[in-house]
């Protein structure tokens, strides 16, 4: 089966260019385009995709409040939401990683990157612009919290805190299997567990934990 897809963007060219770029991709279909945050919002309630792809800056509802309404922490049901923005550092883009977002790319990413990045929400997973990662990561690290993070319920294992580190550096499942060295079934019972013991509900949040907890250093700190 196809990956759904739900485009937002205000510009009618952009919407334009990426819905034919992902269509022309095997396995995936745009169903939905919009051009404010309000109408992606009730597109994605009714037609509920498997991914949507918003821009940050939206009319009526910007990106990150249509992000926390179909991602969002008191959202049942979410959606997989990947965020795109010509700004590498926006305030705009943490906030909407914390509303529930699954993968932040900028628009200048390429279709292979942008298609990754479709496929890895479509599949429970997240891509961040590696470009960008740490940079963005380190930059908000913090900002916004009433005190510092909360340790995790259990302490990691060794291999938890090793598959941390490979999740906060944007590696795909794969790729964590192949650097750790074990299966690609194990890599996803060591997210499991992450997400269960830092009360996380995703691999950004658990990427942003890591460098909030210090576990990543940011560049600066390089």
């Amino acid at each position: 089966m196809s990956i759904r897809v739900l485009v937002a963007d205000d510009q009618e060219i952009v919407r334009t260019g990426l819905s034919m770029i992902l269509d022309a991709q095997p396995g995936i279909e745009v169903v939905g385009r919009a051009a404010d945050g309000r109408e992606a919002v009730e597109l994605g309630r009714r037609l509920r995709p498997d991914v949507c792809l918003f821009d940050i800056r939206m009319p009526v509802l910007d990106g990150v409040e249509a992000t926390r309404a179909l991602a969002g922490p008191g959202v049942a049901d979410p959606l997989a939401v990947v965020v795109i923005t010509v700004f590498d550092l926006d305030e705009y883009v943490y906030a909407a990683l914390r509303a529930g977002a699954r993968g932040f790319l900028l628009k200048d990413a390429g279709t292979d990157l942008l298609t990754r990045a479709v496929r890895a929400a479509a599949a429970g997973e997240a891509l961040i612009a590696p470009s960008v990662t740490a940079r963005l990561l380190d930059a908000f690290a913090g900002s916004g919290s009433a005190g510092p993070p909360a340790q995790p319920l259990q302490p990691l294992t060794d291999r938890e805190e090793q598959v941390l580190g490979a999740v906060a550096r944007g590696r795909t499942n794969t790729e964590i299997g192949e650097e750790c060295h074990i299966a690609l079934s194990t890599v996803k019972t060591h997210i499991t567990s992450l997400m269960a013991k830092l009360g996380v509900r995703n691999r950004v949040e658990i990427a942003m934990w890591a460098y909030e907890t210090g576990r990543v250093r940011g560049r600066r700190d390089r």
